[in-house]
């Protein structure tokens, strides 16, 4: 016996039936768009990271003047590596009093680089590249010396800038 029949032979209508598939198509589209939705998203959350990665932010240089230390601070044969611009920078005060300053990023792979008062060199940890006080290379891999900064007194505080 066909169902529809007999529901209208008992007096039930079909709009009550087309109420049922309307309701459960509904309730398909609404699963639909929730799946849809939970795999954007979850695609989203999986690019995004991605993109950050591939993508770094975008970061200001600094163009103006940094205040290394201040006057007296380090003692000749010491060093100071500081914050200038978005990379790091190393600040000499030499055997005689006077201060050298420049890039504390190797030139072989980035690396930051260090002072060795012992052997009154510029020390890379990562291949064992040495540069002399002046950041010319003496030894190891690095291609090419360490970029210059000037020196100069303000008041009591020491300030380098791109030369």
């Amino acid at each position: 016996m066909d169902f529809r029949k007999n529901r209208r032979e008992s007096g039930s209508s079909d709009s009550a039936l087309e109420a049922g598939a309307n309701a459960q198509a509904g309730r398909r589209r609404l699963l639909g768009y929730l799946v849809g939705s939970g795999v954007i998203a979850s695609l989203i959350s999986f690019i995004f990271p991605i993109l950050e990665f591939i993508l770094p932010p975008t970061v200001a240089e600094m163009d103006t003047d940094t205040v290394a230390a201040q006057a007296g601070e380090l003692l000749p044969g010491t060093a100071r590596v500081f914050r200038f611009g978005n990379q790091p920078a190393i600040l000499i005060r030499l055997m005689d009093g006077s201060y050298q300053a420049m890039t504390a990023v190797c030139t072989h792979l980035n690396c930051t680089v260090q002072y060795r008062p012992r052997e009154q060199d510029i020390w890379c940890a990562c291949h064992n590249g040495v540069y002399n006080l002046q950041g010319g290379n003496v030894s190891g891999p690095p291609p090419r010396p360490l970029k210059q900064f000037a020196v100069h007194m303000r008041g009591k505080e020491i300030v380098v800038s791109r030369g």
